[in-house]
């Protein structure tokens, strides 16, 4: 494992993700973006026109595809069978269809197997998603769990899909929040809580750079000696 590893867990649209790739480059550390590897995931097995239920099928995908993660500066480069999709897997028909596989069992442990295997090889990393600091990672240096009231979370994740040309309204963005709240606190394995260690922070009221300068402090101070 790496030798320093934060954790960030959360709900959808709490900010983890943005948050995790700044405090990343601030740590001079390699961000590890969980849900990039459930979506490209989902995005073969689409592309492939299997029953995204059957859990087989999505292991077959895994198995077959060629999936490549690599860290770079300003976050995670996907590649499925050569080809960069790192932009592909964040529409809004992958976001809706990667709760297969996140509530797949032997899914989710072929995908913690390969998240351990990518810090394996990074001296620093910065981890974000919903098991990272419970199942994932048990002994990370420093865990956050990041969460925010569930109209502004929504409010967010309207303004991250108008900004890419994805209007919906915002009942309908609320509802799909609940659901994947639902989905993600109820399932068998890896469901999202925050670790009994982890440090709480409710970002509703900041801003992403107000939640990072948070973050890097407690860093600091807790782990001020570890290299």
């Amino acid at each position: 494992m790496a030798n320093f590893v934060v954790t960030i867990d959360g709900p959808a649209a709490s900010g983890k993700s943005t948050v995790a790739r700044l405090l990343a480059e601030r740590l001079d550390a390699s961000f590890l973006d969980t849900g990039a590897m459930y979506r490209a995931v989902t995005l073969a097995a689409m592309r492939a026109g299997i029953n995204m239920s059957d859990q087989e099928e999505l292991l077959g995908v895994i198995e077959k595809k060629e999936l490549e993660f690599s860290a770079e500066r300003g976050g995670m480069v996907v590649h499925l069978n050569g080809v960069d999709v790192t932009e592909q897997i964040r529409s809004g028909e992958v976001t809706a269809n990667s709760r297969y596989a996140a509530s797949a069992p032997r899914v989710r442990e072929k995908l913690v197997e390969m998240q351990r295997q990518f810090a394996a090889g990074k001296d620093r990393i910065v981890t974000e998603g919903r098991d990272q600091g419970t199942v994932v990672f048990p002994d990370a240096d420093i865990k956050f769990y990041l969460t925010a009231d569930p109209k502004e979370r929504a409010r967010r994740r309207q303004a991250e899909l108008e900004a890419k040309g994805q209007r919906q309204d915002a009942e309908q963005v609320r509802g799909a929040i609940n659901a994947r709240d639902k989905s993600d606190r109820g399932r068998d394995v890896g469901p999202l809580r925050p670790a009994s260690d982890a440090i709480l922070v409710d970002t509703t009221s900041l801003s992403v750079e107000e939640v990072v300068q948070k973050l890097l402090e407690c860093v600091n101070e807790r782990c001020s000696g570890k290299s």
